[in-house]
């Protein structure tokens, strides 16, 4: 017995098995349909996936309203020792850098960060106001987002004691007016 008779011999199929007439071949690679299930599958992923980056992206600019509102307050109570004659400031610039080759002075004492004495950043806006006294005895200061439900949704208040407060509905004199106490 020879080595080809010990392999079994496939029987020959037809040509007209092995090739379709008149149907084109199916070429290697993917169809539009297939394509389109992808891209509908990515979509659906991103419309669930947005909502929750948008609502991130708001945390974190509240934070860092909070942690610029603390800024200012500290930057506040450091003004009013190095200026009593002063007291507190009502402008954000005077708690800012000095100008260009200028030293530090009451109108730029160069406390507090450069962009946050311009009165925005991470989407909120920051006011000083209720400076009263000679020397100013007092201050206020709000953070309220640019975009109540865009780049932030509460706005955050602080005084001279300290004490940041809170609005949930993102108005400066709501928080002023609650009892919202930031913990």
């Amino acid at each position: 017995m020879s080595a080809d008779d010990k392999v079994p011999h496939l029987p020959k199929l037809p040509v007209c098995l092995l090739e379709h007439e008149g149907e084109m071949a199916r070429e290697k690679g993917f169809s539009l349909i297939e394509l389109l299930i992808v891209v509908a599958i990515i979509l659906v992923i991103a419309a669930i996936a947005i909502p929750n980056l948008l609502r991130s992206r708001m945390a974190a600019n509240e934070a860092a309203a909070v942690s610029a509102l603390r800024a200012i307050t500290t930057a506040e109570h450091a003004y009013n020792q190095a200026y009593p004659d002063v007291g507190f400031t009502c402008t954000m610039s005077a708690l800012g850098p000095p100008g260009s080759g200028q030293p530090n002075s009451q109108s730029g004492a160069g406390i507090l960060d450069p962009v946050v004495a311009g009165g925005t950043k991470s989407g909120y806006s920051f006011v000083l106001s209720a400076c009263t006294g000679t020397p100013v005895s007092t201050f206020t200061s709000t953070g309220v987002p640019s975009q109540v439900g865009g780049t932030g949704q509460r706005a955050f208040c602080s005084d001279a004691s300290g004490i940041l407060r809170y609005s949930e509905d993102g108005v400066a004199a709501t928080c002023l007016a609650g009892n919202r106490v930031l913990q």
